[in-house]
C-alpha cells in the first residue's frame, strides 16, 4: 500500500489551521474568564468577542452559542476523538478492553492536568450550571459512538451486543467520578493517577471498601449498650 503524502504544515493551509485553533482557544479562554468574573448571565457574545479583539460574526464562525465556548475548549475535538478510537483498537493485545479505553484517554487526562487552573475553573462553572453539563453530554454523543464501535471492533463483538456500550458507560462513569474528585482536591493529585486507581478498583469487581472503625462503633453489643443508656 502506498502511504498517503503528509500534509505540509508550513504552507498557507497549515498556517490557516494554526490561526483557526489559536482563535478558538482565545475565544474559549476569554469566555471562561469572563463567566468566572461576572457570571454566565452577565456575559454576552459581544463581551467575549471584544475581549479577543474580533467581531461577533467571527465568534459565530467558531461557536453556535456562548455556552459552546465554555464546553468546547479545543478546536481539534473531532481529530482527538478519532485518535482515541484508533488507540482503543491499536492498544497492546495483553490489555483488557477497560485498560485499552483508559490508556486511549490518557492524553486527554494529561491535557487536563497540564491546563489545571483552566479546568478547575471550567468544572466550577459546570457545577453551577447543570444545563452546560447537559450540553456537553449531548456534544459527546459522537465521541461515545466512536469509542463504542472501537470496543466492539477490538473485542470482535457485533453491533447489537451490549458489552461495548456497557464497558463505555463504566469507563466514562469512572472518569467523571475522578474528575469530580480531582476538582474537589483542587487538582492537588493527578487526574491520571486518580483514573489509574479507579480502573484498578473497577477491574477487580468494585468491592465494597472496609467500614471505618468510627462507623462500626454503633453496632454489636457495645452499640446496643450505648443505645440502652440513651434510651
Amino acid at each position: 500500500m502506498t502511504p498517503k503524502p503528509r500534509r505540509r504544515t508550513g504552507g498557507p493551509e497549515g498556517l490557516r489551521e494554526r490561526r483557526r485553533r489559536e482563535t478558538h482557544r482565545l475565544l474559549a479562554s476569554a469566555a471562561l474568564r469572563l463567566v468566572v468574573e461576572r457570571g454566565l448571565d452577565r456575559v454576552t457574545v459581544e463581551d467575549i468577542s471584544g475581549a479577543v479583539g474580533v467581531s461577533s460574526r467571527t465568534f459565530f464562525n467558531y461557536f453556535a452559542t456562548k455556552e459552546d465556548a465554555l464546553v468546547l475548549p479545543y478546536a481539534d475535538r473531532a481529530e482527538r476523538s478519532a485518535l482515541v478510537a484508533e488507540a482503543v483498537v491499536a492498544a497492546p493485545e495483553g490489555l483488557t478492553p477497560l485498560d485499552a479505553v483508559a490508556r486511549a484517554w490518557r492524553p486527554e487526562m494529561e491535557r487536563v492536568d497540564a491546563d489545571r487552573d483552566e479546568w478547575l475553573a471550567r468544572l466550577s462553572v459546570l457545577a453551577e450550571h447543570p444545563s452546560l453539563v447537559s450540553r456537553m453530554i449531548a456534544m459527546e454523543a459522537g465521541d461515545e459512538r466512536r469509542v463504542v464501535e472501537a470496543i466492539a471492533l477490538r473485542t470482535g463483538l457485533g453491533a447489537d451486543d451490549p458489552y461495548p456500550a456497557l464497558l463505555y458507560c463504566v469507563a466514562d462513569g469512572a472518569l467523571r467520578a475522578c474528575l469530580r474528585r480531582w476538582h474537589r482536591l483542587g487538582g492537588a493529585r493527578s487526574l491520571v493517577e486518580l483514573m489509574d486507581h479507579a480502573v484498578r478498583v473497577v477491574a477487580v469487581g468494585l468491592p465494597a471498601p472496609p467500614v471505618p472503625v468510627r462507623e462500626r462503633r454503633g453496632t454489636g453489643a457495645e452499640g446496643d449498650s450505648a443505645r440502652t443508656k440513651q434510651g
